[in-house]
């Protein structure tokens, strides 16, 4: 957690900077980076619970909720609910004191977030310096009759134009062979490609360079790619996996076109997929290395295969290696409508075990219960931890599965049985912070943040989870629903519902 203070003295009296303050939808007629501003629903500007919708001057949006607002104190507080960069957890208050000699104005503007370790300092500086004072200088420039149009800071705001990571190796990202373009490359294909971090909309429908193969790789034509978190991730740059310019994705499914000279076992026409780093599968075509491919039967759709493979192979070793799930035990397991959630749920009944999930809706709900979920808890409904206990008699939960982040951390543990085991395999809605371990010692507790990439990075690591799932799949021990399909032109729009919590199941994109 990172906190972030300016302060300033507006030479002005504070009713007539409150007036202005005070309107949670009047940033566009004074802030250098907001285009533009509504309120979704219609709802009143002062209404608390309010969430207003930011389209940035550059063409990205965001969206922020007001929590509190108060005429006597002067003071208004807000949080972020969608961004273009990873500012996760992020609570910001605005507060105003006149001063005591004259007829000024105190603003004091702060605020509390995680950001990516690796962009603490850009991301710091970006609130404090591109938003913050730049807002002071606008308002100052409002009051003084100038034209607020014209910001104070002339550059383009960071917050709509982050500049890559430091501290990355170069090697430790590999390029995608799509984007390396040698003097002899004849061919390009069509890519989204990202040219800076941010929100859904840097996803761009580009034509890019296609080089030969190398001697070790195989051209691959998508026919079906995989929409994963992971993919977010990358996109804001919270993840160190894509190096700009450079292709989103890790997951998809198609056919052979071209295979170098050093390729053995393989063939022009064999269908394959794969779930694995280097990044570049939201493309129509790329180059890649051979050994994660893995090999699709005609009993496996390439739909199917794109949407399933790397949630499969990250429930097989969530429920087999890092936490063998036994018959009997009580398995909770959060977001179950999603992807990776429906595979978990039907999964774990088939391993014997006794499955809770939590889902955002009924809607959800009645999904989660058909694929065999012994209790459903709506979250926005009920408090989870306390209907965890209920259902168990007071035991709690031998393992929970989280992939939501810092909004059920603190529920999980709470809802543990003695000698209980979180499994926190994802962070959806933000990094969960830092913890005390002794708080742990209540209980037990055992607390594992698995990499995949520790589990699927070598075809001998990769395999047994790649059978392993197949199998299931066969044995109908679990179910892969039909996954929604977007145009790869649509990424964008594939990114904005999977962030919004809009889908259940499985993304793809369709080239």
């Amino acid at each position: 957690m990172v906190q972030v203070r300016q302060s300033t003295i507006i030479d002005a009296p504070i009713e007539e900077v409150w007036a202005i303050l005070r309107d949670f939808n009047g940033h566009d007629r004074w802030h250098p980076a907001i285009a533009s501003s509504e309120i979704d629903g219609g709802e009143p500007a002062d209404a608390v619970g309010a969430v207003r919708h930011f389209r940035l001057a550059d063409g990205g949006e965001l969206r922020e909720q007001l929590l509190a607002l108060s005429d006597k104190d002067r003071r208004l507080s807000y949080c972020l609910l969608e961004a273009p960069l990873p500012l996760m957890g992020y609570v910001a208050s605005i507060r105003l004191k006149p001063v005591t000699d004259g007829n000024a104005t105190f603003w004091e503007w702060r605020s509390e977030f995680h950001p990516p370790a690796h962009r603490r300092d850009e991301l710091v500086k970006l609130v404090a310096e591109d938003i913050y004072r730049a807002g002071f200088a606008a308002i100052r420039n409002l009051l003084a009759g100038r034209d607020a149009a014209v910001p104070a800071v002339a550059r383009p705001s960071p917050a709509i134009m982050p500049s890559r990571p430091t501290g990355v190796a170069p090697s430790s990202i590999p390029t995608p062979s799509i984007l390396t373009p040698s003097l002899g490359a004849e061919e390009t294909t069509r890519a989204i490609l990202v040219e800076r971090y941010g929100g859904p909309d840097v996803l761009q429908l580009k034509q890019i360079a296609l080089r030969q193969p190398a001697p070790d790789e195989v051209r691959i034509r998508h026919t079906a790619i995989g929409v994963n978190f992971i993919d977010v991730y990358c996109r804001t740059g919270f993840f160190d996996l894509l190096r700009l310019p450079g292709v989103p994705g890790m997951e998809a499914a198609g056919v052979i076109e071209a295979v170098g000279p050093a390729i053995s076992g393989l063939s022009v026409g064999d269908r394959i997929a794969y779930a694995c780093p280097p990044v570049g599968a939201y493309a129509e075509r790329r180059n890649m290395t051979a050994d994660l491919l893995v090999r699709l039967s005609d009993d496996l759709s390439d739909e199917t295969a794109a949407a399933s493979l790397l949630k499969g192979v990250t429930a097989s070793f969530l429920l087999h290696d890092i936490h063998a799930v036994r018959p009997g035990e009580v398995v909770l397991i959060h977001a179950g409508a999603g992807g990776i959630g429906q595979l978990l749920v039907q999964w774990a009944r088939h391993l014997g075990a006794t499955v809770i999930a939590t889902v955002s809706s009924d809607d959800k709900a009645r999904i989660v219960e058909r694929l065999g979920a012994h209790h459903v808890i709506v979250y926005s409904r009920e408090d989870f931890a306390e209907a965890v206990m209920r259902l168990t008699a007071g035991a709690g939960a031998n393992v929970i599965y989280d992939a939501v982040g810092v909004d059920t951390f603190a529920g999980s543990l709470a809802a543990l049985a003695v000698r209980g085991h979180l499994v926190s395999f994802g962070q959806a809605s933000g990094p969960v912070g830092s913890w005390d371990i002794g708080r742990l010692a209540s209980k037990s507790i055992t607390v594992s943040r698995p990499n995949y990439a520790h589990y699927t990075n070598t075809p001998e690591k990769l395999a047994p989870h790649v059978d392993r799932f197949f199998t299931a799949f066969r044995q109908r021990a679990v179910r892969v629903g039909q996954p929604a399909a977007y145009g790869l032109a649509n990424a964008e729009d594939a990114h904005r519902d999977l962030e919004a919590r809009r889908t259940s199941g499985a993304l793809v994109l369709m080239p």
